[in-house]
């Protein structure tokens, strides 16, 4: 099970860094690749919140992807798992989660801390350390899209 985890400091207070983080409209402004959100159903708290990430591929075609946020926990914890079910996504993964973790780092700093947790399915299990180097990229970028966001 690729599992990747990624940490940084931010100068930005908690609260700022998690009305960012767990608001799925936010995605774009610091995501990698997602051109935006759709179908966005939010709830109080966030907890079983679902959206459709759109991701731009790499010759600007759109790919649909389905999330819902499976545990929050203001302003310390967000988590989302991508629905693979029926998805073409499903043919490589069982699972597929980000976690998010925010701590107080100190005077207006937030230590923010990224976990990406898959279960490969099938021969794709093979290439698990290719989906490890993926990831690392992705929640370094992710880490970059966030001070970005908050400068």
């Amino acid at each position: 099970m690729p599992r990747v985890t990624r940490r940084r400091t931010v100068e930005a207070p908690v609260a700022d860094v998690w009305k960012l983080v767990s608001d799925p409209y936010a995605l774009p402004r610091w995501w990698p690749r997602v051109s935006r959100v759709e179908d966005v159903d939010a709830r109080p708290g966030g907890r079983r919140s679902q959206w459709t990430k759109v991701l731009e591929t790499q010759h600007g075609r759109g790919v649909r992807a389905d999330y819902r946020c499976v545990s929050s926990a203001e302003p310390e914890r967000y988590v989302w798992e991508q629905q693979l079910e029926g998805s073409p996504f499903a043919r490589h993964l069982k699972d597929s989660r980000v976690d998010v973790e925010l701590h107080a780092a100190g005077e207006g700093e937030t230590r923010v801390v990224l976990t990406s947790s898959q279960t490969m399915r099938g021969m794709s299990r093979l290439g698990g350390w290719m989906m490890r180097k993926g990831q690392r990229d992705i929640l370094d970028a992710a880490l970059d899209g966030i001070e970005e966001a908050l400068a």
